[in-house]
């Protein structure tokens, strides 16, 4: 039968009751707390990169590919057609005004200015041949023409006889008239002798006029071969350093070819490349960015090249520290050229946040939570960004990339 239990054991029991009820209490608060632990959403704050909105200005900028090259660089070309006989001096190193750089043979330019002078020889020989042709056609008709004026001389005086044998009776007026015949055919003679006399002497002035421009042509042509000889022995003309030089030793190279540059490294330029869907935003006189490591050198674009080549543009940018001891040749640079500048503006660091964004707001941080808000954000360029609302000076914003956080309008930072 039932017996009714002690107070000791009623007592054991109800303490047991509520423990029991007390362990499920603290399991069920254990498990609302983590499971909203679960939904919360958070962010550890060694993930978060974050920066203070300021004012200050804001330049936008264009980015573009730069490569740091000489400001002066001479390209040496071949004077001659010739073959690489020794390269003196190679690739990076000093040269002053006169040093060596290459030498040339001159064989085939000897043979043409060989030739060239045995023809210079014949035309001074044809020279000499012309004046002597034309003493001796003088001279020939020199004879003739003592000769015709003595036959008029004498024709002139058997006119003179049959005019008067007509006067006496003893002639007849058809000898007159032959004899006048006989003159005038023999004064015609004479005047024709001494046309070609003075013809004769307009030719020999023509062809020795003629042969002068040929010599002046040919003196040309040699000064111009013995230059080119001279400068065979391909040496500087300026203090620089070779920075490509043509070391096939033997090979064969045509006149105009190029065979060496040589840099002033005294002074620099950046030679800069952009893509075509920019080219209507740069211009010549454009402000722009050259930056080394962490420097940043200002310049300005110079030049323009007027052609696309693969998508993109070419322009160069003149630097106004063109001495900077950074400044190495063939030096990759990054080029910034500003666009539309804003003075007064409130901005914060440029960050990964602002590349990622899909839409127009931040997060700003707020007593351990990021709040997100609406911002409508301006022009950019690799150091800042503009926020023209949404934020104000002394703002902490996240700048690091929140691509799959941009949904949630409170983040708890753990």
């Amino acid at each position: 039968m039932d017996r009714e239990l002690s107070a000791s054991a009623r007592q054991a029991q109800k303490r047991k009751r509520i423990w029991q009820i007390g362990i499920a209490v603290t399991l069920v608060v254990a498990a609302v707390f983590g499971f909203r632990s679960l939904i919360a959403p958070s962010i550890a704050s060694a993930e978060l990169r974050t920066a203070i909105v300021e004012e200050g200005p804001v330049v936008a900028t264009i980015t573009a590919s730069g490569t740091v090259v000489p400001e002066h660089e001479q390209v040496i070309t071949s004077p001659i057609q010739a073959r690489i006989e020794q390269v003196v001096h190679n690739t990076g190193e000093q040269v002053q005004p006169g040093d060596q750089i290459l030498l040339l043979d001159r064989a085939y330019t000897q043979l043409a200015y060989d030739k060239l002078k045995d023809e210079q020889e014949q035309s001074r020989h044809k020279t000499v041949q012309l004046n002597l042709n034309l003493e001796k056609k003088l001279n020939a008709l020199a004879s003739q023409l003592e000769i015709k004026r003595m036959r008029v001389s004498s024709l002139q005086a058997q006119l003179e006889d049959e005019k008067y044998l007509l006067q006496i009776g003893g002639g007849t007026q058809e000898s007159v008239k032959q004899a006048e015949l006989n003159l005038k055919i023999a004064q015609q003679e004479l005047d024709q002798i001494e046309r070609d006399i003075v013809t004769e002497r307009q030719l020999l002035k023509a062809d020795e006029q003629e042969l002068r421009y040929t010599l002046a042509m040919q003196s040309r042509s040699i000064e111009e071969l013995e230059r080119k000889m001279q400068q065979a022995e391909v040496r500087a003309t300026q203090p620089g350093v070779i920075t490509w030089v043509k070391y096939e030793i033997g090979s064969n190279v045509n006149a105009g070819d190029i065979i060496a540059r040589l840099a002033d490294l005294s002074s620099y330029r950046v030679q800069a490349t952009i893509s075509d869907a920019f080219a209507n935003q740069i211009s010549v006189g454009s402000s722009a960015n050259v930056r080394i490591n962490d420097t940043d050198l200002k310049g300005t674009i110079a030049s323009i090249k007027p052609t696309v080549e693969n998508g993109t543009v070419t322009f160069f940018v003149a630097l106004e520290e063109k001495a900077h001891h950074l400044l190495r040749p063939s030096l990759r640079v990054d080029v910034y050229v500003s666009t539309v500048s804003k003075p007064n503006t409130l901005r914060v660091k440029n960050g990964p946040y602002f590349r990622s964004a899909g839409k127009p707001q931040v997060y700003v941080l707020q007593e351990g939570e990021l709040i997100r808000r609406d911002a409508k954000i301006g022009v950019s360029n690799v150091d800042f960004v503009e926020l023209e609302s949404g934020v104000m000076a002394g703002d902490e914003i996240v700048i690091s990339d929140m691509t799959e956080y941009q949904h949630l309008d409170k983040i708890k930072i753990e």
